[in-house]
């Protein structure tokens, strides 16, 4: 094979780059020509320019080609990697995975590597691990829910990859080196373009749907008919793409979540910003925490809130200690910076606050009391705890899934449309359908009991209350009374 791996690693660590740059801008590096352009891959590239000739083009007309860095430079394995495989007298893996792009690209790897999006094969096991049997099959977990959260990539005898597996370029992949994520999720390879990572849709293409309908949400948002009106003005190839200096048409998904402006630095933790959860049943405010090693968390506000060096359980259950803690005021704060490029301090503190008063407003309406039902109803054994097994488990997965993550989606990047559409539809399922299957579920004194409790004593549900009438949107039946 020539120069071996570890002769490569050597060159490359010791070569010269450009210091992680400490301004607004994504670190740059510059290469040293002994360290790249290995001879031999001048041959893959002779190759696949006659067997995968669009590849090779997307390649050509990369910044990596520009700068010599070829085929073998990034698909160089050692030969006792689990996924290693000996092609064309070259030891290579299939798989380029976040830590081979972090050789060069070390800040954004490890930012990449604590963020939610390097998480989500965990997130989507944790939250909803019955989703793709009771919903579908694995075939459409291989096909579907893998291909944005990522899969765990297995490697077969042979040094091939499991096709159950593979191809997947999900956000949160688990390669078989240990490392998770996918750069090439949002920087298609093999040309790895910065413009296509800043486009909206490399984001929408995984948020949309139901889980994150964030498409809808944008395009029917200020924001995103500014985009599309204005899409010739967004400069999306410049090196450095800060808000109000390189663009101010409109901003991306990658503005608010990721990007430079003003004296906020880029980051490729997509999550740094958000200081609610939107995407479970009954929003909290977030802690987000710092681990020394790098590694994030995220944590209620209900929760003890730890110290700095205290000893805390990761996602992953494995343990760590905390080296600084965010709280949401700093999150909120960090992501109200990048508002001010284009708006003024009370019109984005205002966004906010009608923001968080549609969070609230569905929390204490909808959210928290049906939360509070269904976990009822489990512990008095109405439920059994199969999921999704009855007609009020769906409803209910409906409710706070489907509609109330339109509403507070909507609400977050102002979208009145789907913010309205979203509560509206919550609203619809929660009197027109749960609480009637309460009512199928439990007996009508046990159901009475239990959305007393929850429901009739809420001044959110007042015109509810109407006594000496029966109320069919309870779902008593037609003799029952409302009296209190």
């Amino acid at each position: 094979m020539g120069r071996s791996k570890q002769t490569f690693f050597y060159l490359l660590i010791s070569s010269t780059f450009l210091l992680l740059c400490q301004s607004v801008t994504a670190a740059e590096v510059t290469l040293d020509p002994s360290s790249w352009g290995l001879e031999e891959g001048k041959a893959c590239v002779d190759c696949h320019a006659k067997a995968s000739a669009g590849l090779t083009h997307q390649w050509k007309n990369s910044v990596h080609a520009q700068v010599n860095v070829n085929c073998l430079d990034c698909h160089l394995a050692y030969e006792d990697d689990e996924d290693a495989m000996e092609h064309e007298g070259s030891i290579i893996a299939t798989i380029v995975s976040p830590k081979d792009c972090g050789r060069c690209h070390e800040t954004e790897f490890k930012q990449q590597e604590g963020s939610v999006h390097a998480k989500a094969v965990s997130i989507i096991n944790n939250r909803m691990p019955a989703l793709a049997e009771h919903f579908g099959s694995l075939s459409i977990n291989d096909a579907g829910c893998a291909k944005c959260h990522g899969s765990k990539v297995k490697v077969r005898g042979d040094g091939t990859l499991d096709p159950t597996t593979w191809p997947n370029t999900g956000i949160g992949r688990i390669n078989p080196d240990g490392s998770t994520g996918s750069c090439s999720s949002c920087h298609g390879r093999h040309q790895f373009s910065k413009a296509q990572a800043r486009e909206p849709s490399a984001c929408t293409h995984c948020h949309s749907g139901p889980d994150s309908p964030d498409k809808d949400v944008y395009e029917t948002s200020k924001h995103g008919m500014m985009f599309e009106a204005h899409k010739d003005e967004m400069n999306m190839s410049s090196d450095d793409w800060v808000a109000g200096k390189d663009y101010s048409a409109a901003p991306t998904c990658v503005t608010c979540h990721m990007g430079a402006a003003g004296k906020m630095k880029s980051t490729h933790d997509v999550g740094m910003r958000d200081s609610w959860n939107l995407n479970e049943a009954v929003s909290t405010k977030q802690y987000l925490v710092i681990f020394e090693d790098g590694d994030k968390r995220e944590l209620s506000t209900s929760d003890p809130v730890p110290r700095r060096g205290e000893s805390i359980s990761k996602m992953d259950g494995s343990m760590g200690k905390v080296k600084a803690v965010a709280s949401p005021k700093r999150r909120r704060g960090a992501m109200t910076k990048t508002c001010l490029e284009c708006h003024s301090k009370n019109f984005a503190n205002n966004a906010m606050l009608q923001f968080d008063n549609v969070v609230e407003l569905y929390n204490e309406k909808y959210g928290k009391p049906a939360q509070a039902i269904m976990q009822a109803l489990y512990s008095e054994n109405l439920l059994t705890p199969l999921p999704f097994d009855e007609p009020l488990e769906i409803t209910y997965w409906k409710l706070w899934h489907s509609g109330g993550t339109r509403a507070r989606h909507g609400a977050a990047m102002s979208s009145p449309s789907n913010t309205w559409e979203g509560m509206s539809e919550v609203g619809s399922l929660f009197y027109g359908k749960f609480l009637t299957q309460v009512g199928e579920v439990a007996d009508p004194e046990k159901a009475e009991e239990i959305i007393k409790q929850h429901i009739k004593e809420s001044e959110h549900h007042e015109w509810l209350n109407n006594p000496g009438k029966a109320n069919p949107i309870l779902g008593y039946g037609k003799g029952s009374s409302n009296e209190n």
